[in-house]
Formats: C-alpha cells, sequence, structure tokens
C-alpha cells in the first residue's frame, strides 16, 4: 500500500482530482466493462497532460495490486478495490473520472466519456452527462439519427456483432446480410431505411421475455459520431465493453490514445459478439425459482459477463440470470439482489482458492475444478 493518507472508497471527483495532482505514479485497475476502460482512459489522458507518468490494467476479476512508495492506486469499477481510493461505486465511473480531468485542469475527450456512460447503460441526456453531450455536439461531433447504435456504417456487420442486442440474426452476418436484403436496405442507408431496420429489429429481438422490449431500446436511436473512430457513441461503447473483456491491452490502447488500434479492437468486438451469442444460443437452461441458469462451455470471466447480461434481457423469464463455465461464471440481476454475496458465498463452497467480484446487480467469479451443480445450488441458496 502506497503512503497516501487514507483509504477513499466511492470517491467523488474532487477525491480523485486530489489524490491524483501530485501523484508521483498512478497505477489504475479497472474492472473490465465498457465503463471502467473509459474511465480509466479519461484519467489517463489527464495525467500524460500533466506529464504524471501511469500503468493501466484491466482485469475481469480484478486485485488491486498495492503500489510502492508514494505511488497512488486508483481502483475503477466493480471489485476493484483496496488501493488507495476506488470509484467502484459511481453509477458511472466514465462521469466521475470526466469531472476529475477537468479539476486536474485537462481537456476530457467528450466521446470517450460518453461511451463509457453508455456502455454502464446511463441516458446521455440527463443529469451532468447533458453537459458532457452538450459540449460533444458544440464541436459537431455527435449527431442524434434513427437507427441502430453500431460501431461501423456497415449495417451488416453492426447487427450481426452488436452485443447490446440478442436477435435470431445475432453473430451471424449471412443472416444479417440476408435480413438488410429483404428489408430493401442498400450500402448507403438513408434515414428511412435506418427506421425501417430499427423497427424490424425491435420486433424480432423481443419476442422472447417481456424485459427485452426495454433493453432493445439501448441499441435504437444512437448519437452518431460522423468525424469519430466508431460510427456511433453507443456503437463505440459496445466496442469498448467487448475489448476490455476479450483484449484487456487493446482496450487499453484504445482507451488512452486516438490514432490505430481501430482495426484491432473492432476484430476483438466481432470475436467477443460471436462467442457470447453463440454461448447464449447454445446454453443448457434451467428456471429456478428466481433464477434463470445457463450452463455454457468454458469462457473467460469476460465473456461470460456479457453473456450473463443478454440473457438478462433477451432470454430469462427470472429476475437473476446466472451463468456458468467450467471455470467460471457471471450473474446479472434486473434489480439488487445482493449478487456479490451470493456469488462469493458459491465459489468458497466449491473452490478455497476462487475469486469472486460484484455488486449487487452483477458478479464474475474465477474458480478452478468446481463441481458446477454444487456451485449453482450455493448459489440459490445464498440469494
Amino acid at each position: 500500500m502506497s503512503t497516501a493518507p487514507a483509504t477513499v472508497e466511492d470517491a467523488d471527483a474532487g477525491d480523485v482530482a486530489a489524490a491524483l495532482s501530485d501523484a508521483p505514479f498512478v497505477r489504475i485497475v479497472a474492472a473490465a466493462d465498457g465503463d471502467s476502460l473509459a474511465a480509466s482512459g479519461v484519467l489517463a489522458r489527464a495525467l500524460k497532460t500533466r506529464g504524471t507518468p501511469f500503468q493501466v490494467r484491466v482485469d475481469a476479476v480484478p486485485d488491486p495490486i498495492p503500489g510502492e512508495d508514494d505511488d497512488v492506486v486508483l481502483g475503477i469499477g466493480a471489485g476493484a478495490d483496496g488501493g488507495d481510493l476506488s470509484i467502484a461505486g459511481a453509477t458511472s465511473a466514465s462521469l466521475v473520472a470526466a469531472t476529475a480531468a477537468r479539476e486536474l485542469g485537462a481537456n476530457s475527450n467528450p466521446t470517450l466519456a460518453l461511451a463509457g456512460i453508455a456502455s454502464a447503460g446511463r441516458p446521455l441526456d440527463a443529469g451532468d452527462a447533458a453537459s458532457l453531450l452538450a459540449e460533444a455536439r458544440e464541436g459537431a461531433a455527435v449527431d442524434r439519427r434513427p437507427g441502430l447504435a453500431v460501431p461501423t456504417t456497415d449495417l451488416s456487420e453492426g447487427l450481426a456483432h452488436s452485443t447490446l442486442v440478442h436477435a435470431p440474426v445475432s453473430g451471424d452476418p449471412e443472416a444479417a446480410r440476408a435480413a438488410l436484403d429483404d428489408l430493401a436496405v442498400g450500402a448507403d442507408p438513408t434515414d428511412e431505411d435506418h427506421r425501417r431496420v430499427a423497427s424490424w429489429l425491435a420486433i424480432e429481438a423481443t419476442a422472447s421475455t417481456t424485459r427485452a422490449a426495454e433493453a432493445v431500446e439501448r441499441v435504437l436511436r444512437p448519437h452518431a459520431t460522423p468525424d469519430g473512430r466508431f460510427a456511433t457513441v453507443e456503437g463505440f461503447a459496445d466496442v469498448l465493453d467487448a475489448v476490455a473483456r476479450e483484449r484487456p491491452g487493446t482496450g487499453v490502447a484504445i482507451a488512452i490514445r486516438d490514432g490505430g488500434m481501430r482495426s484491432a479492437a473492432l476484430d476483438a468486438w466481432r470475436t467477443h459478439a460471436r462467442a457470447a451469442h453463440r454461448a447464449l444460443a447454445d446454453a443448457t437452461t434451467g428456471r429456478y425459482d428466481g433464477v434463470f441458469v445457463a450452463r455454457v462451455d468454458s469462457a473467460p470471466p469476460g465473456r461470460l459477463g456479457t453473456v450473463a447480461r443478454l440473457c438478462r434481457d433477451f432470454r430469462s423469464p427470472e429476475p437473476v440470470a446466472l451463468v456458468v463455465g467450467d471455470d467460471g461464471a457471471a450473474a446479472q440481476s434486473v434489480d439488487s439482489a445482493r449478487l456479490g454475496d451470493a456469488m462469493r458465498e458459491a465459489v468458497r463452497a466449491v473452490d478455497a482458492d476462487g475469486r469472486s467480484v460484484g455488486t449487487g446487480t452483477r458478479a464474475t467469479a474465477r474458480f478452478e475444478n468446481a463441481e458446477v451443480s454444487t456451485f449453482i445450488t450455493a448459489f440459490r441458496e445464498a440469494l
């Protein structure tokens, strides 16, 4: 642990700015999700502007490493605690980071921060996020339009690989292209084409559960970024979340600098999306009182988190979705349901050396040689 005065949990922007302003070296440990990754990028850019050396690490089950001497260790996102301070409890870590960056005298990247806020599932036109959106609009960087929130101008690619929605064409580029052909959408879609695709997807994606009708809104009516690296803010958010979970090193590079790595990030997004949609489609499922369980093949914990979110929103008739692989698990709930505590107790029941992190609404675990049925029973009993 560093020699910082005290550990500050759920730090606000003022706490973060004060801790980083005179730090000789900053270690940022971020959870593997789009909001935490974007927040780490916003703060890393501010530190770079000030000439402060830093290190950023992203992990689906983070374990902040102690600093040395006068280093400051900052945790961002669920489970990223134990350092000198954390913004793990923030509604959107990116919003806290953007405010802290301004207090540090740095001009934050509004599009990056907005993508992080969108990844956290927060509205961009309400509360403190609205000022960032207004700043981006003043610079002609953002313009809301009809259609789908995807990161590329190729609608078929976006439709097939978006992890904001789970539909019959998800994970299948050929099926996505065929659907667009049936809708008579050309290579250069008009606003009317965008509306038609959005309406079609809204119907296709909401046939399974009533919850899907609300969840599908995340992929509709995006904020376009014509001159940005990615076609929409929400599409950028999707890429950030996927790359944080699939290839964290690439994610850090995308977050801390504007040039390069776009192709690598999109490749990670495609890989992550295909794997997540396939896992959900092929999962063995079981319904219990309050919990919907999906048993999948072995997968990294970060990928399981995406499967759990999609399962909760587009497959699960219960408020809690639990996805279990051979050596990890993830859970997501509609409302606060002490998932972090339940996951910790379930891991303890099957692997004394396993580790989990979580909040009331989401949790992720990594373990070895676990009896899956025992884990599932322990999780259900702990809720």
